[in-house]
């Protein structure tokens, strides 16, 4: 099961490292991973998306809290979240199918950073959901590169789950 962890750490240099280490000791895969500086200053925040059970979150989560720049681990998983990732999107473009792309860019509320003779550069926010949609839809215009952040998620003070209220709109 997919998790993600925020990580509040003290900024400083080597923090990235020794957390990387760590996963890396435990053979655990780090799937997503941003890191910017968090509200206080001299803290990061950490977001990172890995694989694992309850039980293995738990001892990664211990592992973490023994590391000294390691100020707060929490699973946002199960939590009201917002989650969005950013990605650039380079495809292939030419006077016949240039006007297609750009309706689908704009059904997907994203938008056109760069323009070529021969290419698109898209950029694209929103939920991992809505980035593996484009892909799928530009894919047969020929996808020429890719640059995509991982994950960064606050918790919602509202409490209300989007999740939750999607799952109930899809069944109206």
């Amino acid at each position: 099961m997919k998790r993600t962890l925020s990580v509040l750490v003290e900024d400083e240099a080597g923090v990235l490292t020794r957390i990387a280490g760590l996963f890396a000791r435990r053979s655990f895969n780090i799937e997503s991973l941003a890191v910017g500086p968090a509200e206080q200053v001299g803290i990061s925040r950490i977001t990172m998306v890995v694989q694992g059970d309850d039980h293995e979150i738990e001892q990664i989560t211990k592992q973490l809290y023994k590391l000294i720049n390691v100020l707060k681990v929490q699973d946002i998983s199960e939590v009201p979240c917002v989650e969005r990732e950013l990605m650039l999107i380079k495809v292939n473009a030419n006077s016949s199918n240039r006007s297609e792309i750009l309706e689908l860019v704009q059904i997907f509320r994203a938008r056109v950073v760069d323009v070529a003779e021969d290419s698109l550069i898209i950029e694209v926010v929103g939920d991992p959901g809505k980035m593996v949609a484009i892909v799928q839809v530009l894919q047969r215009f020929g996808i020429r590169e890719i640059s995509r952040t991982g994950k960064v998620a606050l918790t919602r003070e509202s409490g209300v789950n989007t999740e939750f209220l999607k799952a109930l709109e899809a069944r109206v």
